[in-house]
């Protein structure tokens, strides 16, 4: 394995132990989604449930892969100036980059914990969890926009710590 894959920081190392679990969720998606389509096609008996669980499932994973791109340092930057400078000069590239995420990561903040609030209470305040609105209905919508929320706050953690890292010196290769 190479360094970039394993993360530089102990949430980054954890990012990157549970994406691998994860990814094996992808074969899950793939082998259900084969399931519906011998169901539909082969015995006409279509499911209720495959398409919401896969697209909930792929939704989750999709929402991780971005703490994992981050855990890896294989979010996207301009490459053409970031090689082309010192390291000195990358470090302060990325201590940009950590600043304007954080930033990002705090509207994001707000604009997930409204969606999260709205889709776990009530207006009078009571727990409900919101739904999909199918004949299944499961809940999926409500833990989606949590899991987003979870996601944003673990984002900007890893932001601080690649912050103090680079901050420190420690990021240079």
């Amino acid at each position: 394995m190479k360094d970039e894959d394993v993360g530089f920081t102990w949430l980054d190392r954890a990012i990157v132990w549970l994406g691998k679990k994860l990814s094996l969720v992808f074969a899950v998606i793939v082998l259900v989604s084969f399931y519906e389509i011998i169901r539909r096609y082969v015995f006409d008996a279509p499911t209720l449930w495959v398409h919401e669980t896969v697209t909930f499932a792929g939704a989750t994973l999709f929402v991780v892969g971005g703490l994992y791109a981050l855990a890896t340092d294989r979010h996207v930057r301009i490459v053409l100036i970031y090689d082309a400078v010192s390291h000195r000069a990358q470090r302060w590239l990325r201590v940009v980059h950590h600043l304007l995420g954080l930033a990002f990561c705090g509207m994001l903040l707000f604009a997930s914990w409204s969606m999260a609030k709205g889709a776990v209470l009530a207006p009078w305040g009571d727990i409900r969890l919101e739904t999909s609105g199918s004949a299944w209905n499961p809940p999926f919508p409500a833990l989606l926009k949590v899991i987003i929320l979870v996601a944003v706050v673990v984002m900007m953690l890893q932001f601080v710590l690649h912050l103090i890292r680079d901050l420190r010196g420690k990021g240079d290769k």
